[in-house]
Formats: structure tokens, sequence, C-alpha cells
């Protein structure tokens, strides 16, 4: 097929964001395989979402053409007999468009699920497009949880501690991307200070708090503070500041602040939150630089949060 075509193949497929949302739909899918073209949805399922509490629910298997594969089972628990007197796909997926309206779609690599769902409505005939813009979980983990090797749904309940039993049904993989998100957004609450902050970087591109857009709001500076011109970068989500009050807190006691670990490095701030996370054996970038670096005699140090409050609070 031309790239020209697929291009528009789903010409009125909604847009992709990265917001923090309190109305939406966390839905999800079970089919028979991965292609649209030849497999089918067995099993559709959706939380909507008002003020970040679920409201209401909508779950529904769907009997498919041909029959479900022993991996399928396998994989989901559903049986050919589970599905043997469901309704087909052309009743089931008008009342599950009725349901969401024209809510914000919240899943995990929502965009199989999305493709899916557009793809059967087209096949079917159906005269109403899904046009729901739509947020990834897996795509904001990515920037959010850069430490994590692996950004599947399981990994995030676990780094979460969200149950995953009963996975792989849609109504229970609906509902645990609605904890996951709600997670998600509390971690970027967390670093940010607040969603206008958050989106704000978000739409100028811009994924993190930048050190050059950090200034100081004195003018003028103690030359006996242990943080007087010392270069700091931090790594992890602090416990009791966001990322860009604690770097504005250095630069208002004359210190400077970096995005990544340099050379000039002095200090690595170790966030509290990310401790637990580092005992297991998995590091930053950042963390496993300076460590590097130290052992090859450079004057930095790695410091804990308290440590890094007790210089910041010292006269």
């Amino acid at each position: 097929m031309p790239i020209e075509t697929l291009k528009n193949i789903r010409e009125f497929k909604g847009n992709s964001l990265i917001a923090l949302d309190e109305d939406y739909v966390v839905f999800d899918i079970e089919t028979t395989g991965l292609d649209s073209r030849c497999d089918e949805i067995i099993e559709i399922s959706g939380v909507k979402v008002k003020n970040d509490e679920i409201i209401d629910t909508f779950s529904s298997l769907i009997k498919p053409i041909n029959p479900i594969s022993s991996f399928i089972t396998e994989l989901t628990g559903i049986t050919n007999e589970m599905v043997a007197s469901a309704p087909s796909v052309d009743i089931v997926l008008p009342k599950f468009m009725e349901f969401i309206g024209d809510s914000i779609l919240i899943g995990h690599n929502v965009n199989f699920d999305i493709n899916f769902v557009y793809d059967s409505l087209e096949n079917m005939g159906y005269s109403k497009k899904l046009t729901n813009n739509f947020i990834d979980t897996m795509r904001i983990s990515r920037y959010l949880l850069k430490n994590l090797a692996h950004h599947r749904l399981m990994d995030l309940a676990n780094f979460y501690h969200i149950s995953y039993e009963g996975a792989h049904r849609s109504l229970t993989d609906s509902k645990i991307t609605y904890e996951v998100y709600l997670k998600l957004k509390e971690q970027i609450i967390n670093e940010f200070g607040n969603k206008e902050e958050f989106m704000r970087y978000n739409t100028s591109k811009n994924y993190g708090v930048k050190a050059s857009l950090i200034t100081p709001t004195v003018d003028k500076f103690d030359e006996n503070h242990p943080l007087w011109h010392q270069y700091v970068a931090i790594t992890g989500v602090l416990a009791n500041m966001t990322r860009k009050e604690a770097m504005q807190s250095i630069v208002d006691v004359g210190g400077y602040v970096e995005d990544t670990v340099t050379n000039r490095t002095n200090y690595l701030v170790l966030g509290n939150n990310d401790y637990n996370y580092i005992l297991k054996g998995k590091k930053s970038s950042k963390l496993k630089k300076a460590e590097t670096m130290k052992l090859e005699g450079f004057p930095i140090e790695i410091i804990s949060e308290r440590v890094f409050y007790e210089m910041l609070n010292q006269e």
C-alpha cells in the first residue's frame, strides 16, 4: 500500500494528547490477534470517569466470526463457549460509541485499541467515525518513568503497587489503567507543581524543568552558604518539593542548577521517592554517571534529599 494511502487510512482519527484530565473514559479491548484487517474484537470494556471518580462502566463479550485460538484463550481466559451466545460486533460497538460519546479516551498503548475499533466500525459500515481524542498512559510513562526497563501495564502496576490480578480481561485492564493514570497524574503534579506548569512545558515541547529557565529571585547572596557557586543536578522525584521549587531554591542561594551531570557538577541530589527503586538495582543515567565520575576522582558528591534540605537551610 502506498505511503500516502497509509497516512490517510484513518483520516478522522482523533489526536493523541498528553493531558491531566478529570473527565474521561478508560477503555480496553481483547482481540483474536494483532491485525485489524483479519482479526476480531472479542471483548470491549470501559469505565466512565468524572472528577477522577468512576461513575459508570461498560463491558461486553463479542461473538467473532472465526474461532478463538487456544493461545488467545490461554492469554485472556475467553473461550469459544463464552462468546457463543454473545452479541455480534455490529450490535456491541454502536452501544460502546453511545457510552463514550465525545469523551477523551484513555488506554495503555491505546493506539492499538483506537485503530482496532476505528477499523471495525469502518468494516461494518457504521456511519459515525471514532474521532475522540485520546491519552496513552504508556506514552506518559515513557517520559515520566525513564528508569523503567519496560512500560507494559504490568510494569506500571507493579511500580505503583496496583493489583494486577485478573489482567487480560478488558474491564479489569480498564480499571488498572485508570488507577495507573491517577498515579501518573499524582507524580506529574509532584514533579511540576501543578497541571498548568506541566502543560506549559509539554506544549512548548520542553518536557522538563530546564535549568536555563531558572533565574534568581533575589539580588544578594551569602557567599558562605554551602551551595554558593556550586553546580547541582537532581535525579528522581523529590518527596517534599517539586523539581522546579528545588532548582529555584538552589539559584536563590547563589548556586547553579544543571539538567544533567557534567564534569563540573559538585552535587547530585537523590530524590527520596526513588530510594527503594534504586535499592532494587535500577539507577538513573544521572546516578550511574555520577558514580562513575566519583570513582574516576571527580569532586562530585551524591547526597540524599534530606542532606540537600539540611544544606539548603544552613545559614
